[in-house]
């Protein structure tokens, strides 16, 4: 029998442009006490034009950190799924005894999420991008604007969907990042999230396709292997940011106050390093956010993105450039927990390394693009709900 634990709820809406986003709100729930432990969520739902909804359920068991868990469809009943129409007193129930979950949080918050029309779904943590220009390297970059994921990859969103954990010895657990991950893992890890959630992947190996279980067995064995790996920028799937996406990102975008790290002058306050990590990794989001709302994009472990690594290279004034079209290493980016401080601030260039290659302090963090301007996003939160045993 578990604990007694508390729920809190969360409400929020995901949005389309030139359309006024559904709200969700009043939102409750409670497990009952008939023996059945049936979990009732109640909410109401707005939508300017009545247009029919998509609902969707998100649960975190580490108090809003992030919500990795998705209740199974065939054990949610009520106000959830497609063609939800907007109104008052909407109920979901949920057969959470039926679920092979281990629930092991203290705190648990329920998110339940709405769109309209829009075949666009924000995933739970990514935060939107408003695209801008840059001064980079005397070249004058333009950002078109995309979606970030604000948490480098953890450990448990990594074996969700790789079905195992190479993470060990520098700082293990669910919300610790990811690392001795080589690039071509993070391509197959993209590739894999997109088709389980139903999104055209964005990447293709060579003439076998873009799922990854049709790729050669030995496809990501050998280094030169990357440049059979191509990128359809225009796909709706994840993958990683180009490395000018990236250092837009950790500037702040439009919002940038000009730090030399990602969110701040003070290294310390944002960053895991040399100088505080006690040599290994620590949970992400631990560290203040930057000004879009992003954590760790300096420090805590190095992140992968697309861009094929060439010191000589300049993006030159242009619109959302993809980096060098030739070269045998990929670049990483923003420093790590065994980095020393003169390497930590964005203007440093980066390092490039082997696509095969794995290192105890790299890992990743995915985007997705955005083709609409940015959102109003109208989130709320409930007050915390009196304890309730979930077992």
């Amino acid at each position: 029998m578990k604990p007694w634990l508390a729920i809190i709820m969360l409400a929020a809406a995901t949005l389309c442009a030139a359309q006024s986003a559904p709200v969700v709100y009043n939102v409750s729930a409670s497990q009952r006490t008939d023996g059945s432990k049936l979990v009732d969520i109640h909410y109401d739902l707005f939508e300017n034009e009545n247009e029919l909804c998509l609902v969707e359920l998100f649960v975190s068991d580490n108090n809003g950190h992030s919500f990795d868990i998705r209740p199974a469809a065939a054990l949610l009943s009520g106000d959830v799924g497609e063609s939800i129409v907007p109104g008052a007193g909407k109920h979901i129930v949920w057969d959470i005894s039926s679920e092979e979950l281990s629930l092991d949080g203290d705190f648990y918050r329920f998110k339940v999420t709405a769109h309209d029309s829009c075949p666009f779904t924000i995933p739970p943590n990514f935060v939107f991008v408003p695209g801008g220009t840059f001064n980079w390297n005397n070249s004058n970059v333009t950002i078109s604007s995309f979606w970030m994921d604000k948490y480098e990859i953890t450990q448990s969103e990594y074996q969700r969907i790789m079905k195992k954990n190479p993470a060990y010895g520098y700082g293990e657990g669910a919300d610790y990042p990811v690392y001795r991950v080589s690039w071509f893992n993070c391509v197959e890890y993209c590739n894999r999230r997109s088709l389980r959630e139903g999104l055209e992947p964005a990447y293709s190996f060579g003439d076998f396709g873009a799922n990854p279980d049709y790729w050669p067995v030995d496809w990501d064995e050998n280094y030169f292997n990357h440049s059979q790996i191509d990128c359809d920028w225009s796909s709706g799937g994840y993958r990683l940011p180009s490395y000018m996406e990236w250092v837009f990102t950790a500037r702040g975008g439009i919002f940038s106050h000009g730090y030399a790290y990602s969110g701040s002058n003070d290294l310390d306050l944002v960053a895991w390093y040399t100088a505080n990590s006690d040599n290994h990794s620590h949970r992400v989001g631990t560290k203040p956010a930057n000004e879009l709302g992003v954590h760790d994009l300096t420090g805590n472990v190095w992140e992968w993105v697309w861009d094929i690594w060439d010191t000589s290279w300049s993006p030159g004034n242009t619109t959302d450039p993809h980096g060098p079209l030739y070269g045998i290493h990929r670049v990483t980016s923003g420093g790590g927990y065994s980095t020393a401080a003169q390497y930590c601030p964005i203007s440093w260039y980066n390092c490039g390394y082997h696509a095969d290659s794995i290192y105890w302090s790299t890992g990743f963090r995915i985007c997705k693009n955005a083709n609409y301007q940015p959102p109003d996003n109208k989130a709320g939160q409930s007050q915390p709900l009196k304890k309730a045993e979930i077992h």
